[in-house]
């Protein structure tokens, strides 16, 4: 049986999700931003209210909030 390989199409569009990860204390305060590799994405200040307002301007949506630890949030965002 013959076996087929698959190789990947190199300068194929990007047609998936971006997504972002945001850490903030509870105090509003960024801590770090995890995003997937071609995100659009403006520069995080230091106020984490900012920062959301910022990606959600530019098209993100919040797709979850979760507590990471007694005094720090996780959101997910998903353009």
């Amino acid at each position: 049986m013959n076996e087929v390989q698959i190789q990947p199409i190199i300068g194929q569009a990007w047609t998936g999700k971006h997504v972002i990860l945001l850490h903030c204390t509870n105090n509003n305060q960024f801590l770090q931003l995890y995003k997937s590799y071609h995100a659009p994405i403006e520069p995080p200040r230091h106020n984490c209210a900012e920062t959301l307002s910022q990606l959600l301007s530019i098209g993100y949506s919040v797709a979850a909030i979760t507590p990471i630890s007694s005094n720090q949030i996780q959101y997910v965002l998903v353009l």
